[in-house]
């Protein structure tokens, strides 16, 4: 059995796919559109830094996601279990 956190490739497939779903071209216009630079939401899905609670709001808007789903793909917090 393996983790049961996202890694940091799981985290940026996860984001690539979603913001292709949505339409968003790149991390600026995700940018742009949460207020948040790129360069920490870059370190957020890398799994270098966490974001602050300021930042976790307007992501989980952007991208359509709750603030568990979120915190999850981030590698914050653990998979919830299949059954």
């Amino acid at each position: 059995m393996g983790s049961s956190r996202y890694t940091s490739k799981q985290t940026n497939e996860w984001l690539r796919s979603t913001m292709k779903k949505l339409g968003i071209n790149s991390l600026d216009e995700l940018s742009t559109m949460t207020k948040i630079d790129r360069g920490s939401l870059s370190r957020y899905f890398n799994q270098d830094r966490r974001p602050s609670i300021d930042a976790i709001v307007p992501i989980c808007t952007a991208l359509g996601v709750t603030s568990d789903e979120l915190l999850v793909v981030l590698g914050a917090a653990d998979r919830p279990e299949q059954k």
